[in-house]
C-alpha cells in the first residue's frame, strides 16, 4: 500500500524525494501548488487532497508547518477526522508543542488509529543528502512499523519512549542549535569590527575542538554574508518560542535562550524572517550601531 507524505516545503520536500529515490510507493500533497516533476520522476504518485492521500495510503506522514496547518489536513474536531485516521497510523515529524502532540496522540487513538512523533534533526542541508536524525516516540509497535521508512530520509533514529519525549528532545537539541548560532553570528560581528581575517577565523574554528557540521557551515554562511535559507528566521524564531513555553511550564531557567528570543525576533522585525537563521547577525549589527544607553540625540 501507498505511503502518504503531506508537506513539501522547506525540509518536506527533499525527505520525500530521497524516499521516493529509495522505491518507498509514496503519495504526495503540499497545501501550495508547485512543481511536481522531480518527485513524479522518482516514483511519487501526487494527490489532489489530503483525503486521497487518506483514501490510499495506511501510514501518512506529516511534515507541515505548525498545529494549525496540521488540524486543519487531519480535518481535527470535524467528523471527517476519524475516518481520515481510522485504522492509519499518522506520522508527525514537525516541531510542535509536546502538550499538543500528546492531545494529537489522544484524539487518534481513540478515533481507532495509531500515532508516532517523529521530529527530525537537521536542516534543509542534511534533508537533501538524507543525514538528518529522527525521534521516534510512540506506542512500540507503531514506531517499529514506520521506522524503516526513515532510512532514506535519516542516516539514524533514535526512540526516545512515550510521546511526547521525542517532541522534548527535538526542544532540547533545539535549544543548542539555537544559543551555538546565535554565538557564532556574535563571534563573526566581533572579528568583523575587529577588522581580523575571514579566512584565519574560519580556519582556526574549523580546525579546534568546538568545530561540527553545523558550526562550519554556518561560520561559512556568515564569512560571506550567504543567508539563503536552511533554517529560517521565522521558523528558528517560533521553535524558539516553543522551548520557552515549555522551559517556563517546568520551571526551567534558560537565560540564553531568552537573550536569543530577543535578538531574533529582533530579527524578524529587521526583515529578514525569511532569511538563514546565520542572519541573526543582523540583530547583533544593529545593536552594535545603537547609542549608548543614555546619549541619545537630545
Amino acid at each position: 500500500m501507498d505511503v502518504g507524505f503531506l508537506g513539501l516545503g522547506l525540509m518536506g520536500r527533499p525527505m520525500a524525494l530521497n524516499a521516493a529515490r529509495a522505491g518507498t510507493p509514496l503519495i504526495v500533497w503540499n497545501r501550495s501548488p508547485g512543481r511536481y516533476d522531480d518527485l513524479r520522476a522518482a516514483g511519487a504518485k501526487v494527490a489532489a487532497s489530503p483525503a486521497e492521500v487518506f483514501g490510499r495510503a495506511r501510514v501518512v506522514m506529516l511534515m507541515l508547518a505548525d498545529e494549525t496547518a496540521i488540524d486543519a489536513v487531519l480535518q481535527r474536531g470535524t467528523p471527517r477526522f476519524s475516518a481520515n485516521v481510522t485504522r492509519h497510523v499518522i506520522v508527525h515529524m514537525g516541531t510542535t508543542a509536546p502538550g499538543y502532540s500528546a492531545a494529537l496522540e489522544a484524539d487518534v487513538r481513540a478515533a481507532g488509529g495509531s500515532y508516532v512523533e517523529a521530529p527530525v534533526s537537521g536542516s534543509r542541508g542534511p534533508a537533501e543528502a538524507g543525514r538528518l536524525v529522527a525521534m521516534l516516540a510512540g506506542e512500540p509497535e507503531a514506531v517499529e512499523e514506520v521506522r524503516p521508512l526513515f532510512r532514506p530520509m535519516c542516516h539514524e533514529t533514535v526512540v526516545c519512549g512515550a510521546v511526547p519525549s521525542a517532541a522534548l528532545t527535538k526542544l532540547a537539541v533545539n535549544l543548542f542549535l539555537i544559543t551555538m548560532v546565535s554565538g557564532l553570528a556574535e563571534t563573526v560581528h566581533f572579528a568583523e569590527r575587529h577588522a581580523l581575517d575571514p579566512d584565519v577565523l574560519l580556519r582556526v574554528l574549523g580546525a579546534g575542538p568546538m568545530a561540527s557540521a553545523v558550526s562550519r557551515t554556518k561560520a561559512v554562511k556568515l564569512a560571506e554574508r550567504d543567508f539563503s535559507p536552511q533554517a529560517a528566521i521565522a521558523d528558528v524564531l517560533k521553535n524558539n518560542r516553543l522551548i520557552a513555553e515549555a522551559a517556563r511550564g517546568s520551571g526551567t531557567a534558560t537565560p540564553l535562550l531568552d537573550v536569543c528570543l530577543a535578538l531574533f525576533g529582533e530579527t524578524l522585525a529587521l526583515g529578514h524572517g525569511g532569511a538563514d537563521m546565520a542572519a541573526v547577525i543582523h540583530a547583533v549589527e544593529a545593536r552594535t550601531s545603537r547609542p549608548p544607553a543614555g546619549r541619545g540625540d537630545g
